[in-house]
């Protein structure tokens, strides 16, 4: 039986019982956008440009609270200490390349900097994120340009969100199959505050064990096809990125952030040590008083969040030959069908 690439949930695995938002991606949150830009040459580049762009900081002057929490700190974030510091993001999150990374920020100023109303800027945080794609794609010749990251940044748009090898997922490999780029929404009941909306998007590219309900998934049992160019890649590393409209504040962001990367743990990470897993969450909502209390089911629709977003990066990519002939095979969905069946915890 052969199926053809779906999401996790329309196979019948989708992790929790949480209800999506109507895309289940990221842009369920209002005033989310989300651009890409895929680039492919031969087997020599697998790589791209994802961009998440509020609508408050792609305005003159503009500025939303945030959280970052890292998991592990074998990484180039790009503006990390300040977002720290000061708890905002000032700019759009761009996800790319490990050795991109530095020209994407770059490339992410000039935008600010053009932007009518910014004429008198003299300092910026650029935020940019990355994951190491060299296993499938020539990651030394950092073939991201200005035009590659203006591109993801001008077409961004709330249509739902591409998932699989598509922008900063296109070379990236996760729990020993392909990764990619993944997307999953949560509607959040706040109880007396009334509900919100959490996405996430997640640019899987780390090791481990894939785990589905707790069935574990790995390429030798599912896959007939020999492993000679299917080894562990270079870097293993997640990027989450959070978006909320619950009006939450920048030190109960970073706790939503904590959670995001707690995620993980469900689908099988093993929180390696050269693994840059970094979250960073954001509120496109008015600050509002939400008393602690009543995060528990921000932080269960999170965890849930990444979970699908995970599954759904590596069930939504294809079998990849890349840079010196390394291949990552997609994850057999048959197979994982089968599996969970057999272990009783299809939930369709």
């Amino acid at each position: 039986m052969s199926i053809d690439r779906v999401r996790s949930r329309d196979l019948g695995v989708a992790p929790g019982n949480g209800t999506p938002g109507p895309t289940n991606t990221i842009v369920d949150v209002p005033g989310v956008r989300v651009g890409q830009v895929t680039i492919l040459e031969g087997t020599r580049l697998h790589t791209g440009v994802t961009a998440i762009v509020p609508d408050a900081v792609d305005v003159p002057g503009g500025r939303m609270p945030a959280g970052l929490f890292v998991g592990n700190g074998y990484g180039k974030l790009v503006g990390a200490t300040q977002l720290v510091e000061l708890g905002e993001i000032e700019t759009p999150i761009l996800l790319t390349g490990t050795l991109s990374a530095f020209r994407a920020a770059d490339a992410l100023v000039s935008y600010v900097l053009s932007n009518p109303g910014n004429e008198s800027v003299e300092s910026l945080n650029p935020v940019v994120g990355e994951t190491n794609d060299g296993f499938l794609s020539d990651i030394r010749s950092r073939p991201i340009t200005e035009a590659h990251v203006l591109e993801a940044l001008r077409t961004a748009s709330t249509d739902p969100v591409e998932q699989g090898c598509v922008g900063a997922g296109t070379g990236t490999a996760a729990l020993g199959f392909k990764g990619g780029i993944g997307s999953a929404s949560r509607v959040v009941d706040l109880g007396e505050h009334g509900s919100c909306t959490l996405g996430v998007l997640a640019q899987t590219n780390f090791s481990g064990t894939l785990t589905v309900h707790g069935v574990p998934i790995t390429p030798q049992e599912g896959l007939s096809t020999p492993l000679a160019n299917d080894a562990v890649p270079q870097g293993n590393s997640c990027m989450l990125i959070v978006a909320i409209d619950a009006g939450l504040d920048a030190r109960q962001l970073t706790r939503v952030a904590t959670r995001a990367v707690f995620g993980m743990a469900q689908v099988g990470s093993d929180f390696a040590q050269g693994s840059g897993d970094y979250a960073i969450a954001f509120d496109t909502g008015p600050t509002v008083p939400v008393p602690d209390a009543q995060l528990n089911p921000v932080f269960a629709a999170v965890q849930e969040a990444v979970a699908e977003a995970v599954l759904d990066s590596l069930f939504l990519a294809t079998t990849t030959t890349g840079f010196h002939g390394h291949t990552k095979h997609a994850v057999p969905l048959d197979f994982v069908l089968e599996k969970c069946a057999a272990a009783g915890v299809l939930n369709r």
